[in-house]
């Protein structure tokens, strides 16, 4: 397996640190509102990377942030007269729902930035100790960036022409700075402001400290994977390298991925232009399946542009998915306890070669557009090869394939049946009937009916309560 390395620009062997295990880090949101198709576009993306890396066996810890505190929360808090929490606390709860209907699997650990402040300011103190970092007359923490030889490695920026960029961009307080481009790890609260007890000052932590600290904790001091949007290269992950390799005295990451932008009608996604779109928006017009399928339908690496059009052709795209699996499925009831003939068993055979293309897709550097092609590729040949005339055994063999590779994709080939309130009170009240006919094995058999369908019935003194399951 292949990943593209933006530490050294070129795809390398995936070799994780611990045989069987890989340690995966994605920098997640900052929750002041509902997360916008930017946002969504690497939460799918490393989602599908851990499932291929689950599929290949490995046991993978992956974990994934909230920034819950930050100016914009803040920001939020005041112009709704709440406090940070609030605000945070209910777009986390909204993003959680959102990447629910985006099929993203929940992080092994999502930690949460204000949790974590006592690991920060140890973190800080340990830099400061070891001289990589210094307290300002304010109570300001400065990491020291000329201390670390190797800044700029991951940006593959130059130090000289970044300290020129600097100069032209001094603004008003950063005198009290040893250097123009040594960056905050600690700083003094504003009036209003949520704020924590540290050695230095009243105040909170830096942004670029909290990935640091958490990735630490949960994964340890060196990882596998870092991953995250392109547009967090530098300073935040250039920043990270610096201020996790200094404190460890270790690589902090062997692999970088990152994901290129997305784009709306060519264009940069901005609330000025009016074309800013929340992933709660697209599901009022799509299953956020379709949104999902439209990611995957490009290179991660690649810029992507969203379009009205080019959702609509992922939707009738992913139809063809789900058809070809309902086809299969009705043919697999149609003729449950059929062997495969000789000739279908070497059709089944045959159609492992999907599953080769496939994986050679995904193992070079994840490149799910190519996966999707072996997918229709296999959904081409099930709908010409499975007949009336198809025993349910091929049908299930084929079904299976489907399913499993869509799963890696996260994308759900078998759609539930949805049976509606009507449909439910209807059938209870026709058990009803055929308990009073004392007709038990028809009551029995619409109760199993609506088991199958996900209804739970419970028979009380005030009659037959119900509940998805």
């Amino acid at each position: 397996m292949k990943l593209f390395n933006t530490l050294t620009r070129k795809k390398e062997e995936f070799v994780p640190l611990e045989e069987g295990k890989v340690r995966m880090y994605v920098c997640g949101p900052t929750v002041y509102n509902l997360i916008h198709i930017g946002n969504a576009r690497p939460m799918i993306i490393f989602d599908t990377v851990r499932r291929y890396m689950e599929y290949k066996g490995y046991e993978v810890n992956f974990v994934s942030n909230f920034t819950d505190v930050d100016d914009k929360i803040i920001k939020k808090a005041i112009e709704e007269g709440v406090s940070a929490d609030e605000i945070s606390n209910r777009y986390i709860e909204e993003c959680k729902k959102d990447m629910a209907g985006m099929n993203v699997k929940p992080a092994t650990t999502h930690p949460r930035a204000t949790q974590e402040i006592d690991g920060m300011i140890q973190m800080i103190q340990t830099l400061i100790d070891k001289g990589y970092a210094y307290p300002a007359a304010d109570g300001t923490v400065y990491f020291r960036v000329k201390q670390f030889q190797e800044y700029g490695k991951l940006s593959h920026k130059n130090l000289d022409d970044l300290q020129s960029g600097f100069r032209s961009l001094q603004v008003s307080g950063e005198e009290q700075k040893e250097d123009p481009m040594d960056f905050v790890l600690w700083k003094p609260k504003k009036e209003g402001e949520p704020y924590w007890e540290s050695p230095w000052c009243q105040g909170r932590p830096g942004w670029h400290i909290e990935c640091s600290v958490m990735s630490k904790k949960y994964l340890g001091e060196e990882i596998d994977i870092h991953a995250g949007g392109e547009d967090l290269i530098f300073p935040h992950h250039e920043n990270e390298i610096a201020q996790s390799e200094c404190c460890n005295g270790k690589i902090f990451a062997k692999y970088w991925m990152h994901n290129a932008f997305l784009n709306i009608d060519n264009k940069k996604m901005s609330k000025s232009l009016g074309n800013f779109r929340t992933v709660r928006e697209i599901s009022e017009q799509y299953d956020l399946q379709v949104l999902r399928f439209f990611m995957l339908n490009a290179h991660y690496r690649s810029p992507l542009n969203f379009s009205a059009d080019l959702m609509e052709a992922s939707k009738n795209a992913l139809d063809r998915i789900t058809d070809a699996a309902a086809h299969l499925k009705d043919r697999q009831d149609a003729a449950p306890d059929s062997v495969m003939t000789q000739q279908e068993a070497a059709k089944a055979v045959e159609a492992e070669l999907f599953v080769k293309k496939f994986e050679e897709a995904m193992d070079d550097d994840f490149n799910t557009a190519d996966a999707l092609a072996a997918v229709f590729e296999l959904v081409k040949y099930a709908n010409t090869n499975v007949t009336e005339a198809s025993t349910g055994a091929f049908a299930k063999a084929l079904l299976e394939i489907l399913v499993k590779l869509c799963d890696v994709l996260g994308l759900i080939a078998l759609k539930k049946e949805e049976i509606l309130d009507k449909e439910i009170e209807d059938l209870i009240a026709e058990r009803q009937a055929a308990r009073k006919e004392k007709n038990f094995a028809r009551a029995d058999e619409i109760r199993d009916e609506l088991l199958k369908k996900g209804i739970i019935l419970k028979d009380t003194r005030e009659g037959v309560k119900w509940k998805r399951a």
